[in-house]
C-alpha cells in the first residue's frame, strides 16, 4: 500500500450551466466515519451559483451531513469512480495483484483525488481551492489502451505513460475496462473486451444500443471498431456540451441518489419509485414516463438485466431534473430459464417478463392499450431489425445463436402474455 497518509479533505469544483471553466463550490471533509460538505462563501456569493443537488446539499452556509444511511452525499458519490476505476487506482497505488488487489481498501477521498478529472457529470475534486489543475491522461492509441486494460485485469504493473492514459478513464463508472478519448469535438468512452468474456460482450452491447436508437429510444450514439483483432465499443458522451468554443459539462444525478440509497440498499430501488419522482420532479414528465416504460420493455426484450439504479440518471441544472439518454444497455449472459431485472418493476416483482412490465404501465400514466401498442411495436421492430444490425456488428454464427432467443426476445419474456398482448403469444415456447 502507499505510505502516504490518507487525505482529510478535498475541494469540489463545478461547471455551472453553460460555463466552460469550473469554479470551486465547496469542501468535502472527513468527520469520523462520514464525509461532510460545506459550500464556500465565495461560491454562495455568486449570482449564478446553484446547489449541487437541492435534495441533499441545498444552497446555504454551514456544515451539511449526508442523510442516513449514506456516509457521503450521493450527488458527490455519483462523481466517484466505480469498480473499474477503483481497480485502476489500486493497481497504480499499491502494486497488488489478483485477489489481493480486489481485497485492497482505500478511503473514498483517495479515490476522489486519485481518479482522472474528466469524470462523468459536472464535478471534479482537487486538493486545493485556489487553482484548478486537471488530472489528465497522456495520449495513447486504442491498441495501447486495450493492452493496458488487459494488464490491469491480470494485476500486472503498467508503463508510467500508459498508466497515465488509462488513469484518465479511472473516474468513470461501471465494472468493465474502459478509457476516455477525444476525436475532434467528440468526447468518447472506449469499452474494451475482457479476457474473461465468455461471449462477445462488446458486440452484444453495440447491437443493443444500435437497436435501441433505431427503435426510437433516446440512446447514446455508438460505434464499433476493431483494433489488433479486438472489438472496442465507442460511446459518445452526452454529459459534454459546446460552450463558447469550450467544452462545458452537465451535472448528472443517478437514480440511486434520487432514491436516497447506497449500494448496499440498491436492491430496494424500483421503477415505480423512479416513475413517481419523474411525475413530481422532472421536466416533460409525461414524455419522460413514456420513455421510461419503453426503456424497461426494451431491457426485458434484449436481456439487459443490469438496469440497476446507477444505470438510470438525470441532468441537474440547479432547478430541474431531465432524463438523460439511455446508456449501458448490454445483454447479460443467462444460463437458466428465468431472469430478473436489477430494479423492482411492480411491487416486489422484478421478473423479466412483459406481463410484469404491463402492470407497471399505469405508473407511467399509460393505459393497457397504449402500453400494448408500445410493447408490440418494440417486439416487431427488434425482430425486423435484428438481421441487419447483426450484420452491421459482424456477429458470427456462434454469436447469433448465443444471443438470438436467449438474450434477444427470450421466450421467458413472453410467458403469460394474453389479452392486449395476445398477438405476441407466438414468441413464447
Amino acid at each position: 500500500m502507499t505510505s502516504e497518509a490518507p487525505a482529510s479533505e478535498a475541494y469540489v469544483w463545478v461547471w455551472l450551466p453553460g460555463c466552460g471553466e469550473p469554479v470551486v463550490a465547496g469542501r468535502i471533509s472527513r468527520d469520523a466515519d462520514l464525509l461532510v460538505f460545506n459550500y464556500g462563501q465565495s461560491y454562495l456569493s455568486r449570482r449564478n451559483a446553484i446547489s449541487l443537488f437541492a435534495d441533499e446539499l441545498p444552497l446555504r452556509a454551514g456544515l451539511q451531513r449526508p442523510r442516513p444511511p449514506l456516509t457521503m452525499p450521493g450527488c458527490l458519490r455519483d462523481a466517484s469512480p466505480d469498480a473499474w476505476g477503483r481497480r485502476v487506482i489500486i493497481n497504480r497505488l499499491t502494486g497488488l495483484k489478483g485477489q489481493a488487489a480486489g481485497a485492497a481498501e482505500l478511503d473514498e477521498l483517495t479515490f476522489l483525488l486519485e481518479s482522472g478529472s474528466d469524470r462523468i457529470g459536472g464535478l471534479d475534486f482537487q486538493a486545493q481551492a485556489d487553482a484548478y489543475i486537471p488530472r489528465g491522461g497522456s495520449q495513447a492509441t486504442l491498441e495501447e489502451l486495450q493492452a493496458s486494460a488487459e494488464k490491469v485485469l491480470a494485476g500486472e504493473p503498467l508503463h508510467p505513460e500508459i498508466d497515465r492514459a488509462l488513469h484518465h478513464g479511472s473516474s468513470i463508472g461501471g465494472a468493465r475496462p474502459k478509457a476516455l478519448l477525444a476525436s475532434g469535438d467528440r468526447k468518447l468512452i472506449a469499452k474494451f473486451a475482457a479476457s474473461s468474456d465468455t461471449y462477445s460482450v462488446v458486440k452484444a452491447e453495440y447491437t443493443a444500443m444500435r437497436l435501441a436508437a433505431l427503435c426510437g429510444i433516446d440512446a447514446a450514439p455508438v460505434d464499433l471498431v476493431s483494433v489488433s483483432g479486438k472489438d472496442i465499443l465507442l460511446v459518445e458522451r452526452f454529459d459534454r456540451v459546446a460552450a463558447g468554443g469550450q467544452s462545458s459539462r452537465r451535472i448528472m444525478i443517478s437514480a440511486l441518489t434520487l432514491f436516497g440509497l447506497d449500494e448496499i440498499a440498491a436492491r430496494h430501488a424500483s421503477y415505480e419509485d423512479l416513475a413517481e419522482i419523474i411525475r413530481v420532479r422532472f421536466t416533460k414528465p409525461k414524455q419522460s414516463l413514456r420513455d421510461l416504460f419503453r426503456r424497461l420493455v426494451f431491457n426485458i426484450l434484449v436481456g439487459n438485466t443490469d438496469d440497476h439504479a446507477r444505470n438510470h440518471a438525470a441532468f441537474w441544472d440547479g432547478q430541474n431534473l431531465t432524463l438523460t439518454p439511455a446508456y449501458d444497455i448490454c445483454p447479460q449472459s443467462r444460463t437458466g430459464r428465468d431472469a430478473n431485472q436489477a430494479m423492482k418493476i411492480h411491487g416486489e416483482a422484478r421478473q423479466s417478463q412483459l406481463v410484469t412490465a404491463l402492470r407497471f404501465a399505469p405508473a407511467c400514466l399509460l393505459d393497457d392499450a397504449e402500453a400494448a401498442q408500445i410493447t408490440i411495436g418494440l417486439v416487431e421492430q427488434i425482430a425486423g431489425l435484428w438481421g441487419g444490425i447483426a450484420d452491421e456488428a459482424g456477429l458470427t454464427d456462434v454469436d447469433r445463436r448465443f444471443l438470438w432467443r436467449r438474450q434477444f426476445l427470450n421466450p421467458y419474456a413472453f410467458e403469460g402474455v394474453g389479452g392486449v398482448l395476445g398477438r405476441l403469444a407466438r414468441w413464447a415456447e
